[in-house]
């Protein structure tokens, strides 16, 4: 096994690709369901979408204080073990019980994300934690590639969305028990003592070096808020190439999202240098021309080729952010407040996304165009931001 590849890297990452081997079937297929089966407006997919990002911000932000405080395992594991509500979502009669099944199994799942990743950050060598970071996001996002393609390959057999769904609980399951099984010992923050601690920070907090990675950090919690605006569900092209083609080649418009953004990830991470310049323009400016690709290939009706060459970009992108945005998170907290970090780079993206989501909802009425060309605009300027806070960053 490789240096940085210890047992608990390995066993969180399998509950990363086990977990989004369940959830992310019904990202793909809840659309689908709530528009084309319950036959809702397209605006209230925006508003569920932004119910369950927007107050999934809060429990992301207190997952991560509690993470500090009571210890990253132990939430992780409560989150994670509450996220199959989500699996009972296509028994629902109506698009408000949907939402609201929907929304409180993703909540769950925002509540244990900052406490896994920091977790593995901090398990990680510092050299080691871009390398670290994509591994986890290839192996998130390759179990969501294996749940697009059983959703994909249940719709084409006619199978029953609700029995698809339901059989999403499994591989989250197993989930937890990966979690289960990591040997993490990690001590929570509010310790008594550690004085002589506080006043080596502090005298560290004077230096210049640190002091730009606070303004790094800083930047990257905004422009990730900023992004979050631009960041909307990937239903949104689901639901727009299904419109443009089938609903099969919209739900395996997803797949391919996935498995780019799977691969970028780890190539992120193992060529990691400048992070901060990487994140800005092969992250942030990239998911702007990618979502400019999709509006403008609805609106001159170029086909959904080409709408699947902007949700290459975008996965280009979305591998990028994932893994750089926690690698330099990592990088800026120390061990003892690294959860109330990830918690804040979780909320502030949720954030972000339940605007975005609310935007692009009733945006899309008026023309897929006007909601992508808004997407466009706020991941270009998550860019400029996070350039102009990290400009003297060494990340």
């Amino acid at each position: 096994m490789k240096r940085w590849l210890t047992r608990d890297v390995l066993l969180i990452s399998l509950s990363a690709f086990f977990a989004d081997a369940g959830y992310q079937a019904l990202i793909a297929g809840f659309p689908i369901f709530l528009v084309l089966y319950l036959k809702a407006p397209v605006y209230y997919l925006g508003i569920a979408m932004a119910l369950a990002y927007g107050i999934g911000s809060v429990f992301a932000y207190y997952g991560g204080r509690l993470a500090d405080k009571h210890g990253k395992k132990k939430i992780a594991i409560l989150g994670n073990i509450l996220i199959p509500v989500l699996s009972f979502t296509g028994f629902a009669s109506f698009a408000a019980e949907a939402t609201a099944i929907f929304s409180a199994g993703w909540w769950a799942r925002n509540f244990r994300t900052p406490a896994r990743r920091a977790m593995i950050g901090d398990i990680s060598s510092r050299l080691d934690k871009p390398r670290v970071y994509g591994f986890l996001n290839a192996l998130d996002v390759g179990g969501g590639v294996v749940a697009v393609a059983y959703l994909s390959i249940g719709i084409y057999l006619g199978i029953a969305l609700k029995l698809i769904f339901l059989a999403t609980a499994i591989p989250i399951l197993i989930s937890s028990l990966c979690l289960f099984l990591v040997s993490y010992k990690g001590l929570p923050s509010r310790r008594k003592g550690s004085i002589k601690a506080k006043a080596t920070e502090k005298a560290k907090a004077a230096s210049k070096a640190v002091r730009a990675k606070s303004r790094a950090y800083k930047g990257v919690i905004l422009a990730t808020g900023i992004y979050g605006l631009s960041f909307y569900s990937l239903s949104f092209p689901v639901l727009t190439i299904a419109q443009q083609s089938t609903d099969l080649y919209g739900v395996l418009s997803y797949a391919v999202f996935l498995l780019v953004s799977a691969i970028f990830g780890y190539v992120a991470g193992v060529l990691a240098k400048r992070m901060v310049r990487n994140l800005a323009v092969f992250g942030y400016f990239f998911a702007g021309i990618g979502s400019l690709i999709i509006g403008l290939s609805y609106h001159f009706g170029l086909g959904a080729l080409v709408s699947y060459a902007g949700i290459f970009v975008i996965g280009v992108a979305v591998g990028t952010i994932e893994t750089l945005e926690p690698t330099i998170v990592s990088l800026v907290k120390n061990r003892l407040n690294s959860g109330s970090g990830m918690g804040m780079l979780t909320s502030s993206r949720s954030i972000g996304l339940f605007v975005a989501n609310l935007a692009l909802g009733f945006l899309y009425v008026l023309g897929p165009l006007y909601a992508y060309g808004f997407a466009a605009t706020m991941a270009i300027l998550a860019g400029i931001v996070l350039l102009a806070f990290g400009s003297e960053s060494r990340i």
